[in-house]
């Protein structure tokens, strides 16, 4: 995902860039795309080494499944669906093109809705598991702080609309996320998992 915003496609561009435009915005999401399983699959592990028996850190779990699926859709229409469209908009007709830009406008719209939804779904996620933490103390106080922090304030920004999710809104979401799964992964690979019971 890091990769991924680093090189996300943006900003205005000349004609003759176009299809270099759209190689690099297929290969990013595509990218995208292909992480969404193996972060998916790390989530789960860590809620299985966070379950206090509560079934808290199950429910941050619920959540990213929901946001994966949210940023799948954002990442297949942006990634997929607009190079289509940018084609043929510009290969349309006078009469055509402006049909295939609302239509591009409504796919745009669709991927930013998905995004927020991703971006709520994913935080929430993030501050359920901190507070797994926080209440089995089976991880760092300074980590779990961090991610409830930053779960409820990033979540609360993009319903209020203070945060968005365009290219430089969703950057901001990926490394403050990546900050923390990147801190957990490192206690949780210095702190011995448990024996499992029976």
């Amino acid at each position: 995902m890091i990769i991924t915003m680093i090189f996300h496609p943006g900003g205005k561009i000349a004609p003759e860039q176009l299809e270099q435009l759209i190689r690099l915005n297929i290969a990013v999401h595509s990218l995208a795309l292909l992480t969404v399983p193996v972060l998916f699959l790390g989530a789960w592990g860590m809620s299985r080494r966070l379950d206090g028996g509560d079934r808290l850190a199950w429910a941050g779990l619920v959540l990213f499944a929901f946001a994966s699926v949210a940023v799948m859709n954002a990442g297949t229409l942006n990634g997929l669906v607009a190079p289509k469209l940018m084609r043929l908009i510009v290969a349309a007709t006078p009469e055509t093109r402006e049909t295939w830009r609302m239509i591009a406008s409504f796919s745009f719209q669709m991927n930013q809705a998905f995004a927020r939804v991703y971006a709520v779904g994913a935080s929430l996620a993030i501050a359920s598991w901190s507070v797994a933490i926080l209440r089995y103390r089976s991880l760092g106080l300074g980590v779990a702080i961090y991610g409830v922090v930053l779960g409820l304030v990033t979540a609360l920004a993009i319903c209020s609309g203070l945060l968005t999710p365009d290219r430089h809104g969703f950057a901001i979401l990926v490394f403050g996320q990546a900050i923390w799964f990147l801190v957990v992964a490192v206690e949780m690979w210095r702190v011995a998992a448990p024996e499992p019971a029976g």
